[in-house]
């Protein structure tokens, strides 16, 4: 039995114990060499804190991923994506992240082809003039907007956005912040309330073209090297036919997708921890202070043996997750546990390695310092650390309770 066992690990299966199918390890070695060969030459030749690649290099980039297919990879197969499961996801999603615009732009945006989930809950007819085109590359991607002033993490209550029907078109009024995307693309998906204030029923799901009349886009300057984007609706007329599902439905179809995209998020943010922790190894083998390496100095030492411990953890809690959720169990407390420790732990790691390097490490020479400003906001994206942890102390205590 043991030999069985041995037999069925990869060698550099990323689980350790337990191995990825073949077929994502041929993924995953397919996206490893797009970024060594592909990616990371043309990231050189950028500025450091250059937010994406020129229109003109993405599209080179872009059709060089969908020649290896690598394009629509999230997208499932019915609506003409590569219909990846969630551990695929996890897989590309950790090497991606492998690039200094990784936090936020993987593989500098070479991966595209995704619609917003939601339209794979839309009619056909919308699919057809939304999702598509996405799908085919003749439109850029789309934003999501839910997160308003009053909160992000509790829309239910958050939302005050509000669209009122008006024979065959709804009228939306109020305000969007960090807004993703919203300056370059094509449409948004908009939740407005459309039925009483703190009722998870009264939030309904819009795409709203960014060309309607009444609606504005802001750039909002964070820390990160781009923008989100604060959106203000005035008067913003919208079809009756925008609407995705039905009226009320809005927060449901957004939960539904959020849950996933959490084991996504925890990949990349482990992806940079482990370039970090690489750039840091590499240093400490090189580096002598006083007559002596960093690697034999106990402090350093420790300093990466820690890295080690938590990213693995970081990595095993994120690959069970996509596993299950694979396997159509209920993942909302695996989602949280995996995004929470993974964006925490790799904001330590890359902390740690920046310490490691010295001046080195906070230089623009190298990628670290851009990689620590945007894990900082990685521990807010997809919902705080402290929201995911009433989501799974919630979930534990009702549990026990019951």
């Amino acid at each position: 039995m043991a030999e069985d066992i041995r037999k069925s690990v990869a060698a550099d299966s990323p689980l350790g114990a337990w191995s990825l199918p073949e077929e994502l390890v041929m993924l995953r070695d397919s996206v490893r060499r797009f970024m060594a060969d592909v990616v990371r030459p043309l990231e050189a030749t950028l500025p450091h804190d250059c937010p994406g690649p020129p229109p003109e290099q993405l599209a080179t980039l872009q059709a060089k991923a969908r020649v290896l297919g690598l394009w629509a990879l999230q997208t499932p197969s019915a609506f003409g994506g590569a219909g990846l499961g969630v551990l695929g996801q996890v897989v590309v999603a950790e090497e991606a992240a492998k690039c200094r615009m990784g936090a936020f732009f993987p593989a500098c945006g070479a991966f595209g082809g995704n619609p917003p989930s939601v339209l794979f809950a839309a009619t056909p007819a919308q699919y057809e003039k939304w999702g598509r085109p996405i799908v085919e590359g003749r439109a850029t991607r789309a934003f999501n907007a839910i997160s308003e002033a009053t909160g992000g993490s509790d829309p239910a209550r958050a939302i005050r956005c509000r669209a009122i029907l008006d024979g065959d078109a709804y009228v939306i009024n109020g305000a969007k912040m960090w807004t993703t995307h919203a300056g370059t693309a094509d449409y948004g998906i908009v939740y407005a309330r459309t039925g009483e204030a703190g009722q998870k029923g009264g939030i309904s799901c819009f795409v709203v073209e960014t060309a309607s009349p009444g609606l504005t886009r802001k750039p909002i300057g964070v820390l990160t090297s781009y923008s989100p984007f604060e959106l203000h609706f005035d008067n913003v007329r919208v079809p009756v036919e925008n609407r995705i599902g039905g009226e009320g439905q809005g927060f449901a179809l957004a939960d539904s997708f959020l849950v996933q995209t959490r084991i996504t998020y925890a990949a990349g943010c482990i992806g940079l921890a482990q370039m970090a922790l690489e750039h840091a190894i590499d240093w400490a083998n090189q580096r002598e202070t006083f007559g002596v390496r960093l690697a034999d100095r106990q402090a350093i030492q420790w300093m990466i043996a820690d890295s080690e411990i938590e990213l693995r953890a970081a990595r095993l809690l994120t690959y069970q997750a996509a596993w299950n959720a694979d396997l159509g169990r209920d993942v909302k407390v695996d989602a949280s546990i995996a995004k929470v420790y993974a964006a925490e732990q790799a904001f330590k790691i890359v902390d740690r390695c920046m310490q490691v390097l010295g001046g080195l490490g906070v230089a623009h020479e190298m990628p670290l310092e851009r990689w620590f400003r945007e894990l900082r906001v990685k521990r807010l994206g997809e919902g705080a650390s402290e929201v995911q942890k009433m989501i799974i102390a919630r979930s534990i205590l009702s549990r026990r309770a019951g």
